[in-house]
């Protein structure tokens, strides 16, 4: 009789016990948001590399931690959306490029955790009070463009003692731009050099930009700071770039002069690397 009810005790706690599986939770992957100021296509190798390092440590996207993506396509008006689509998908950190898109995260949420990767001088835009003691939930690197900038033009002027006329191409809705641009006016008047402001706001302004009277009257073309601008940095096309020296191709500038006459005004040891005959320079 023992043995008859232990069965079916047994039977019966067979019956009632869950699977095992089922209580199992479903495990949460980590989640990471990363907001592109820019697009997919222009940033696919690093994206790619991105994801190759994180798979070296051990973090597949998918498997071990999730990566949302969002691009705002050059298109700046779209980060405060894009950012705030992050407080819906509970992402754990937030990875942001650029000073725009910092802005439009911080402006989103103050709790997420924001990682800012290559952002102009954090101070002067708003993005924390202080270096030394940010506070908040921003983390990252900053780049403190202003002065990089008075740099580039500086050495600009040192490789073509010529140059007189320089357009700064600026993106008016980065809000590191203005801080760039007064440097650049104090820096200018010591180095003897006239510069013009040069407005693109969008991939699709470069050609407006390029016909306009300031580009057909400037010697040299100066990238400022700007995720959209060095993306679509391209759309300059061969004709403005194809006299551009090495050392002007680090700096970010394009200088518009014949290439003989570059070679005249270039220092003994800096040669041009581009063929004027190649399309692809």
């Amino acid at each position: 009789m023992r043995r008859r009810e232990m069965l079916t005790l047994l039977t019966g706690v067979a019956v009632l016990r869950p699977s095992t599986a089922r209580l199992q939770p479903t495990r949460k992957l980590p989640r990471v948001g990363f907001l592109g100021a820019t697009s997919s296509s222009g940033h696919a190798s690093q994206v790619a590399a991105l994801l190759s390092g994180l798979r070296e440590l051990g973090y597949v996207d998918g498997t071990k931690i999730r990566i949302e993506f969002r691009w705002a396509e050059g298109n700046y008006d779209l980060l405060p959306q894009l950012a705030a689509e992050y407080e819906h998908l509970k992402v754990d950190v937030l990875v942001t490029h650029g000073t725009p898109g910092t802005l439009a995260a911080k402006a989103a949420s103050r709790t997420i955790p924001i990682v800012a990767a290559a952002i102009g001088d954090p101070v002067i835009t708003g993005v924390v009070t202080s270096v030394a003691q940010p506070g908040g939930n921003i983390t990252g690197v900053a780049i403190f463009s202003p002065e990089l900038a008075v740099k580039r033009l500086e050495v600009l002027t040192q490789a073509f003692p010529l140059l007189k006329r320089v357009a700064i191409v600026v993106n008016p809705d980065n809000p590191l731009a203005e801080p760039i641009l007064r440097a650049l006016v104090a820096a200018a008047t010591s180095l003897r050099v006239d510069i013009y402001r040069l407005p693109v706001r969008g991939p699709n302004a470069f050609a407006d930009a390029l016909s306009s009277r300031i580009a057909e009257n400037v010697e040299a073309l100066v990238l400022v700071d700007d995720g959209m601008l060095i993306a679509n940095a391209k759309e300059f096309g061969s004709d403005v770039i194809s006299p551009a020296t090495c050392l002007s191709r680090l700096l970010g500038v394009c200088p518009r002069r014949g290439t003989a006459r570059l070679r005249r005004e270039l220092p003994g040891n800096v040669q041009p690397c581009c063929d004027p005959g190649r399309s692809d320079p």
